[in-house]
């Protein structure tokens, strides 16, 4: 900081008046980009994210992801066409019995029959227009399907390493942003796993952490009684990995949701190292087959809901094959599949998966 007292006493007066006007210049300066970007005063002094700046920055986002694929673009998902779909299209077909009569095409329906007509031959003045069945045409329609995601962000403390869990992040605020703009329809839910899990909204995203490493033994085998009143979360060393609870927590919303296309996001780095059997948590690590079968009960209930389970599995320096192994056994047990993305690419590739699949999924 320039301490302007100060400098009074070793430079003319001219001089640090210009300073100042130039210090009052950079400060309004940076008042107006901040408020531009949607930035707003703390009482402390600092600066705090608002609603603008986070559609500023999912819109920024959606632009470099989506940048070379504007023409392709539609603005809804395709989907099927029906006889009695909610979209009516500029295509008519012939009227069928049981066709809805609100998507009759009145204007082609009375040119047909007035063509029909005069080629019968010549009507008599004021002769209204008798309209046959074989004349009607209605206008083919498309439903508009929405889709279920529920996106599940590992924050367990490895995904520390290499700022994974900021690319997870990034990539939450821009599917939020996608589904905001050009899918209304859709439902989405983000859900924060860890030792447990817990969903969390689009405006709490920016503040989820990674979970403290707190125990760095080799090996660990705890078990906590979570029907003990007098055990909370905060008792818990919070950095597992418990996969089982956060397929549990997204079946159990997906199924409340009025659409039959659901599916599940995974993003993680590994294997799942905690699981509930009844109300007992187990923190088991190395990760035991006791979890991992656990949670492939949980994908195969998802299984007969019809959820699918898309797996983005990010790279990590304790990495095996063992990990890769179960991902691709979770995800199809649920006729899903796993992805392989660099942290840095991870919101791009999700975000253009996510169009890319819903188009394959409803149609």
């Amino acid at each position: 900081p320039i301490y302007m007292d100060a400098l009074e006493r070793f430079a003319p007066q001219e001089q640090v008046d210009g300073l100042r006007d130039a210090q009052r210049r950079v400060n309004e300066l940076l008042e107006r980009l901040a408020e531009e970007a949607g930035l707003a005063r703390t009482p402390q002094g600092g600066w705090q994210v608002t609603p603008k700046a986070m559609r500023l920055y999912q819109r920024s986002l959606l632009s470099a992801i989506f940048g070379d694929l504007q023409a392709a673009r539609s603005g809804r998902h395709e989907g099927v066409t029906s006889a009695d779909g909610a979209v009516e299209l500029p295509a008519t077909r012939p009227y069928e019995f049981g066709d809805s009569p609100a998507a009759m095409d009145i204007p082609q329906s009375l040119v047909n029959a007035m063509l029909r007509e005069s080629a019968d031959g010549p009507r008599a003045p004021g002769t209204p227009v008798r309209m046959r069945g074989e004349d009607i045409v209605v206008h083919r329609t498309r439903q508009q399907p929405k889709c279920a995601t529920a996106v599940i962000m590992d924050m367990s403390g490895s995904m520390r390493h290499g700022g994974q869990y900021v690319q997870a992040k990034r990539m939450a605020m821009a599917l939020d942003g996608l589904i905001r703009a050009e899918y209304p329809g859709d439902f989405l839910q983000f859900i924060e796993m860890y030792t447990v899990a817990r969903l969390r909204a689009p405006g709490e995203v920016p503040g989820i952490m990674p979970k403290p490493v707190t125990i760095h033994e080799p090996v660990v085998r705890l078990r906590a009684d979570m029907s003990d009143p007098g055990i909370t979360e905060m008792d818990l060393p919070l950095h597992f990995t418990n996969i089982q609870r956060a397929l549990q927590l997204a079946r159990q919303w997906l199924g409340g949701r009025t659409t039959p296309n659901r599916q599940v996001m995974l993003i993680t780095d590994g294997l799942p190292t905690a699981h509930f059997e009844g109300s007992d948590l187990y923190m088991l690590y190395p990760p035991d087959p006791r979890t991992e079968r656990e949670t492939m009960r949980e994908a195969m209930r998802c299984r007969q809901e019809g959820i699918v389970i898309n797996i983005f599995l990010l790279p990590s320096w304790s990495q095996s094959e063992d990990d890769i192994q179960f991902a691709h056994r979770l995800a199809e047990s649920t006729g899903g599949r796993v992805l392989f993305a660099g942290g840095e690419d991870l919101d791009r590739f999700v975000v253009w998966d996510y169009v890319k699949m819903r188009r394959t999924i409803i149609g």
